[in-house]
């Protein structure tokens, strides 16, 4: 994919600074170090390795990446490593995705208490699926899958929801075999809406009785128990959306479907389309007209504004597995499932961390012959800047 024309950085750099100034009220320090992060990454500032192909003996600069996970060039790197390490966990059979979103009526409690409500949407979700797929009446089996948080719409927009990516079936009660679904969408969508609003709304019931939750600025009408409670009535008045596709492929075709949703970002670099220094405008699809692309512009503040609505709290953990592949069930779990599925057991000593690249690894081919890149020197910031006078080409992308 040929290198974006504009990036999210470039609009950092130019109207960061004006953007702070104008929303210190709110702007947390966790915002500002994205920001900066973004806006250095792969520069200089952040130094760098010398690269030298193995073959020709090209030599090159590659700046450092800041890492952060809100920032769209440095996912595609995290992504692939997380696929690698999930797919020694795929089962022999196909896969759901099931779509759990919370209605707009709750946007704004839920920007004032990320944590304590994207915590609980998980919960809500999880214990949801692991319910009704454990009630004989829908499928009377253990599932497993994992979760992903979403916290925006096309637009930018606030818009939390979760995917859920669910083998096709689960173990049965005793273990003896897999039981597969019956329903073409694995599980009946209008009694997971109900049941996940019951959860949610019990769980934000919960937070306020013990004080959890924060009614600062508009919503401080809601801190008076008789309010919130009227509030929470209101959430029964119409149907939750919850989305399932129909089961798609095997193993293969499941790591493809999933890298578009495992560290995808708010926006990438590739959906702008123009940057003046005043306004921004990208490509959006509007779903709810057809799934039509269309083009949204925006000043650069109230674009900036909109992607730090979605910086999560710090150390959150956005990605999360449940059932028998929760961390706490998996080595006994998988294996069990992989035997009822027909599937070989792992090899002894196999691994599924996330491990990163090999130190001495570089993570492009050589430009002249595509021969493998091998890091041969690692540079402070002053050293990168004078070596990149010095070199022959880069690697910014």
């Amino acid at each position: 994919m040929n290198r974006p024309t504009f990036e999210v950085a470039d609009i950092f750099r130019a109207k960061g600074d004006s953007f702070i100034d104008h929303n210190e009220t709110w702007i947390s320090y966790q915002q500002l170090k994205v920001m900066r992060a973004i806006t250095r990454c792969r520069t200089a500032a952040l130094g760098g390795h010398v690269d030298r192909c193995t073959r020709c003996g090209h030599q090159a600069i590659s700046f450092n990446s800041c890492r952060n996970r809100c920032c769209p060039k440095c996912q595609a790197q995290a992504r692939q490593r997380w696929l690698a390490a999930r797919e020694r966990e795929l089962l022999a059979t196909s896969y759901f995705h099931v779509v759990f979103t919370i209605p707009s009526e709750l946007h704004a409690l839920v920007l004032r208490n990320q944590r304590v409500l994207y915590d609980l949407l998980f919960r809500a979700v999880s214990a949801t699926l692991l319910e009704i797929a454990a009630d004989p009446k829908h499928l009377g089996a253990q599932i497993g899958f994992f979760g992903i948080l979403h916290t925006w719409g096309q637009n930018l927009l606030h818009h939390p929801h979760i995917h859920c990516a669910i083998p096709a079936g689960g173990l049965a009660p005793d273990h003896s075999h897999w039981v597969r679904p019956r329903y073409p969408f694995f599980l009946p969508v209008k009694v997971l809406s109900r049941v996940f609003r019951g959860k949610f709304v019990a769980g934000l019931r919960q937070a306020f009785r013990r004080h959890r939750l924060d009614f600062g600025g508009a919503l401080q009408h809601l801190a008076e128990p008789k309010r919130f409670a009227a509030f929470l009535r209101t959430l029964f008045r119409k149907d939750w959306v919850v989305y399932a596709k129909p089961a798609f492929g095997g193993p293969a075709q499941v790591l493809r479907y999933l890298g578009r949703y495992t560290h995808r970002v708010a926006i990438s670099n590739h959906r702008i389309v123009a940057f003046d220094g005043e306004r921004v405008t990208f490509r959006w699809r509007d779903y709810a007209h057809g799934n039509k692309s269309r083009e949204m512009n925006l000043s650069a503040e109230e674009f900036i504004r909109r992607f730090q609505l979605h910086v999560l709290p710090k150390g959150f953990v956005r990605i999360r597995n449940f059932g028998f592949l929760a961390n706490c069930h998996r080595a006994a779990l998988l294996p069990l499932c992989r035997h009822v599925l027909g599937m070989a057991p792992l090899e002894v000593g196999e691994d599924s961390s996330d491990s990163a690249q090999p130190r001495n690894q570089a993570t492009w081919s050589c430009p002249v012959c595509h021969g493998t890149m091998v890091t041969v020197e690692r540079l402070s910031p002053a050293q990168a800047r004078r070596a990149a006078s010095r070199c022959t080409s880069f690697d910014t992308s």
